[in-house]
C-alpha cells in the first residue's frame, strides 16, 4: 500500500473515520481523545459480556501494511486503555495496548477476537510508563504486533491470525475506559506503510 503520515496537527485527515466517537477530543498537535465512560471491546470469553463501543479513528485498507503511531496516555482507573485496533466486525478485530491496572502494575498486552471470542495475551510494566510506541505488521491473515518504548528498538508482543476472511480491514487507534470515569491520551502521528515483517 502507499506509504502516508498522519500528524493530526490541525484538523482529522478526510480519509479517517470514527467508530464510536468520544463525546470530546482536539486535534492540534496530535489528536487528544477524552474517553467516555463505559467504552470497550470485548466479546464472551470468561467475563460473559459483550461490549463493542472503544472509540476508534480509523481507515479501511487492502492488502499488507505496516500501521504504527506514537501514544501518551494518563490513566486514572482500572483498565483504562490505547493504542492500535485491526477491526473486521464485532465478532473479529486485534487489539495492542498497556491497560492500566493500579499504581503498582499495568499490563501491556494485546486482544484477538475470532469469531466472537477474545482471549488476551499480557506481560507486566511498570505504571509509570506514559508514553508507548505501537505496530502491527499483517501478511495475509496474520499479523505480528510490536511495541516500542523509544520509536527506535522494538519488541515483539506476538504473532496472530484472523479466522474470518475478508478483502478489507478497518485500522487505526482507539481508546476506551472500561468502568466509570475517563481518562485522556493523545496520539502524535498515525502511519501507513508497506509491510516489511518477512518469513523468518
Amino acid at each position: 500500500m502507499k506509504a502516508v503520515n498522519y500528524s493530526f496537527e490541525s484538523r482529522l485527515p478526510e480519509d479517517l473515520y470514527w467508530f464510536n466517537e468520544p463525546s470530546k477530543f482536539r486535534v492540534e498537535d496530535g489528536l487528544e481523545i477524552w474517553t467516555d465512560s463505559g467504552t470497550d471491546f470485548w466479546q464472551r470469553t470468561h467475563y460473559g459480556f459483550r461490549n463493542d463501543n472503544a472509540h476508534c479513528l480509523l481507515q479501511e485498507v487492502t492488502g499488507d501494511f505496516c500501521l504504527s503511531t506514537q501514544v501518551g496516555f494518563k490513566p486514572q482507573n482500572k483498565y483504562d486503555q490505547c493504542g492500535l485496533i485491526l477491526r473486521l466486525d464485532e465478532d473479529n478485530w486485534i487489539k495492542a495496548s498497556t491497560e492500566y491496572i493500579n499504581p503498582e502494575n499495568s499490563k501491556l498486552g494485546s486482544v484477538v477476537t475470532n469469531l466472537g471470542y477474545s482471549d488476551w495475551a499480557t506481560q507486566d510494566i511498570s505504571p509509570d510508563i506514559r508514553q508507548l510506541w505501537y505496530r502491527a505488521s499483517k501478511r495475509g491473515p496474520d499479523v505480528r504486533l510490536d511495541f516500542s518504548l523509544d520509536g527506535m528498538a522494538w519488541q515483539q508482543m506476538r504473532i496472530c491470525h484472523l479466522h474470518q476472511p475478508s478483502d478489507k480491514i478497518a485500522v487505526g487507534v482507539y481508546a476506551c475506559s472500561p468502568l466509570e470515569n475517563s481518562f485522556w491520551c493523545r496520539f502524535s502521528w498515525l502511519s501507513f506503510g508497506q509491510n516489511e515483517w518477512e518469513k523468518e
